[in-house]
């Protein structure tokens, strides 16, 4: 289990098209487009994941799965606090409670 402080997360820079066109030939697939977001392993991009499509890139030859996991988190909570800006909405959209009938 790696600590969430483990890996850089941030936001793609202009500065990343490079890294990320390399990352995605490295993997096979077309490079990421709109909101993107990069994860960082001894200070260099090694995977990111597009917040639009849900797609994610990873450099194969990196040990990436955790970072990998870490985006998919990251990911979610972004998605989380768009649609619902307030902790107490988000709290209450992920609990939910059952009433049991009284007999």
């Amino acid at each position: 289990m790696f600590s969430s402080t483990t890996y850089v997360i941030r936001g793609a820079r202009i500065s990343d098209a490079r890294d990320l066109e390399r990352i995605a030939a490295m993997d096979s697939q077309r490079p990421l487009q709109g909101h993107i977001i990069v994860g960082e392993i001894d200070g260099r991009p090694q995977a990111a994941m597009s917040l639009d499509d849900g797609r994610l890139i990873a450099n194969p030859f990196a040990h990436t799965e955790s970072l990998a996991a870490h985006l998919r988190i990251r990911a979610r909570g972004i998605h989380a606090a768009e649609d619902f800006p307030a902790v107490r909405d988000r709290i209450r959209r992920a609990v939910r409670v059952t009433h049991l009938e009284r007999t």
